[in-house]
Formats: C-alpha cells, structure tokens, sequence
C-alpha cells in the first residue's frame, strides 16, 4: 500500500462536536504574579546621595521622589531635622531671648534637646502620614515615606525660621513667609505621597493632611 500510516489521535473525541480540547496559556506576568493597572513603575537610577537629593527635593521634586521611593533616607532625615530643630528655637521670641539670657551650660542643653523634639515629632508625623496611606489604598513603603517627610518639613520651613530668628515672629513679613512656605510644604508631601504610595492627588493630600495641621499649629501659628 502506498504512503505511511497516518497515526491515531490520543484524543480522538476532542476535536469532535460536543467536545472541547483542553490547552495552557502561560502567565505573562510571571509566577504567581497578579498585574496591578496604574501600578508605578520600578524606579530607575541609582540611589541620590545626599546633596542630589536635598537639591531635588527643592528643585525636581517629583522625579526625586518617584527615584527615591523605595531607598531609606534616614541619615540625611535626622541630621538634617536634627539642625533644623535646634535653630528652630530661635524662631520663637520668647524661646530665643532665654537662650541669649542663659549661661552656655543652660543654653546649650535646651537647644539640643529642642532638636532631639522636632527629630521625634517628625518621626511620628511621618508616621502618621505612611499609616494613612496605606489605609488609601497606597503601597509604598514606611522609611522612604517617613524619611522624605521629615526632610519636607525642614526644608520648606527654613526660609521663615531665617528671617524670624532676625525679624521675629510677629513680622507681618515673617508671618506671610510662613503661610507660603506651608502651602509650599503641603505642595510637597502631597507629591512625595503620590509618587512613593501610587496614589491620586486627592488620596496623596488626604493622607498628608494631619502632617500637614500639624505643622501649622507647632512651626506657624505657635509663632503668630
């Protein structure tokens, strides 16, 4: 007989009607792994040091934060903070004519120990602000998230503390400053939310909002 013999079907009723064939479809997105629409992207570039970081902070903020999501910036936080609250108390006339009037042994021990405060009150305001992030729905992780924070509130406060610890608190120049450099904050800690936690706007303020009163009522209105 001519030609070979063709070979049986393994499954002959599968292709029949009535029957339907079995067949796989790999998962494109790895093992196991479920893909997230609007999911942000893994950061790209290496780590900031700290001088790049501090000046993106002020001068590209969003790159730097999105860059910055997932790395730890704890050195840069708490020294920064650190610095930032001991000259905070010059800030506050009150505060400031008793430190000018007290001897070094006095002067020295309530700066430090202010500093040490705005470093813990950082900490738990950051805190707060990574908690209810998370509660929105954010996926961002608490370090970058509280570290960033910290290094916000400093930041954006500093030009008012310059030109109190000169012209005092009660300056209508000063105070202007300081509603501007809070909206400013708030500008900040919206984006950072947003970029570290892939949130909208809305959820990113929402989650920075007890941050944000909090600031107001300690650094602000404590100096009007």
């Amino acid at each position: 007989m001519g030609g070979g013999i063709p070979s049986a079907d393994p499954n002959p009723a599968a292709n029949n009607p009535g029957h339907t064939q079995a067949f796989r479809v790999d998962d494109p997105y790895g093992d196991g792994a479920t893909y997230r629409a609007g999911a942000a992207p893994v950061p790209s570039g290496p780590r900031l040091g700290w001088r790049d970081l501090l000046a993106g902070i002020v001068m590209r903020p969003s790159e730097t934060f999105l860059q910055m999501r997932d790395y730890p910036v704890w050195g840069p936080a708490l020294i920064v903070t650190m610095v930032y609250g001991m000259l905070a108390l010059f800030g506050f006339d009150a505060a400031r004519s008793d430190v000018i009037g007290s001897t070094l042994s006095t002067a020295i021990p309530s700066i430090l120990i202010t500093g040490v405060v705005f470093v813990v009150g950082g900490l738990i305001l950051g805190a707060v602000t990574h908690t209810l992030a998370r509660q929105l729905g954010g996926d961002g992780s608490w370090q970058p998230t509280v570290g960033l924070s910290m290094l916000i509130m400093s930041l954006t406060d500093a030009p008012r503390l310059l030109f109190a610890a000169f012209l005092g608190g009660d300056n209508g120049f000063v105070q202007i400053l300081g509603w501007l450099t809070w909206v400013l904050a708030g500008l900040l800690m919206t984006s950072m939310v947003r970029k570290s936690h892939d949130l909208p706007w809305v959820k990113a303020l929402g989650a920075s909002a007890i941050e944000l009163l909090g600031l107001l009522s300690l650094l602000k209105l404590g100096t009007f």
